[in-house]
C-alpha cells in the first residue's frame, strides 16, 4: 500500500506541470492566482516537495480539475466517468477523458447570443482537432476566417492565433481533442470494402 501511495505522489508533480502548461500559465501566473510562492510551485512540479491538501486545493480550483483526478488517485471501482463541466470564456467544456497528460478530449458547448461575439484570437502550446456536432462554428485561424458546419472538422497548431465561436449567434456543439505541443490526433478510417474487380 505504501508503494502505491508513493507512486501516486511521485506522479503529482508531472501532472501539475502538464495542467499548467495546457492552460498556458507561467509559475508566476499560478503563484498570483493561488497565493503560493513560485519556488514552492516549482518544487511541487519537480517532486522536490510533497503535495499537501493545503497546496493542492487552490490548484484544483484554478485548473478546474477534481482533486482525485489531479493527483491521479487510484480508481475506487466505479467505472463511470463523472463529467464535471469547466466554464471558460463563456463556453462550457465537458472533459471526456481522465488524467492530465496526453491527448485530452472535451465536448465544447458555445451558447447562443443575440449578437455574435467579436473574435479575440489567442495562442498557446499544443495541437487541436475540432469536430462540429451541431450549429455553425466560426474558426478564426491566423488570417483565415472559416465557417464549419455539422460533420466538418479542423486541425491546427495552437501556436497560430485562433478563436472559436458561433458563426450566427446560435448555439454550437463540438468535440475537441487537445494534445501537447507536437502531439496530433490520429484519426483513422477503415478502408472501404472492395467489390469484385
Amino acid at each position: 500500500m505504501a508503494d502505491e501511495t508513493d507512486r501516486v505522489l511521485d506522479m503529482v508533480g508531472p501532472r501539475l506541470r502538464a495542467l499548467r502548461k495546457q492552460r498556458g500559465l507561467t509559475l508566476a501566473d499560478v503563484s498570483a492566482a493561488t497565493e503560493t510562492s513560485e519556488s514552492t510551485l516549482s518544487r511541487l512540479e519537480s517532486g522536490g516537495r510533497r503535495p499537501t491538501l493545503e497546496l493542492l486545493l487552490p490548484l484544483a480550483r484554478l485548473y478546474g480539475v477534481p482533486l482525485d483526478e489531479m493527483v491521479g488517485a487510484p480508481r475506487t471501482g466505479d467505472p463511470r466517468i463523472h463529467l464535471r463541466p469547466i466554464r471558460r470564456h463563456g463556453m462550457t467544456f465537458i472533459p471526456l477523458t481522465r488524467g492530465a497528460t496526453g491527448v485530452q478530449a472535451f465536448k465544447m458547448l458555445i451558447p447562443g447570443r443575440p449578437e455574435p461575439a467579436e473574435p479575440t484570437p489567442q495562442t498557446h502550446g499544443g495541437y487541436e482537432w475540432v469536430y462540429v456536432l451541431s450549429g455553425r462554428l466560426r474558426l478564426v485561424l491566423g488570417d483565415r476566417d472559416l465557417v464549419l458546419t455539422a460533420g466538418e472538422a479542423a486541425e491546427f497548431d495552437t501556436a497560430l492565433p485562433h478563436w472559436l465561436g458561433s458563426a450566427d449567434g446560435n448555439p454550437v456543439e463540438t468535440l475537441v481533442l487537445f494534445g501537447p505541443q507536437g502531439e496530433r490526433a490520429h484519426v483513422r478510417a477503415r478502408p472501404a470494402a472492395r467489390g469484385p474487380s
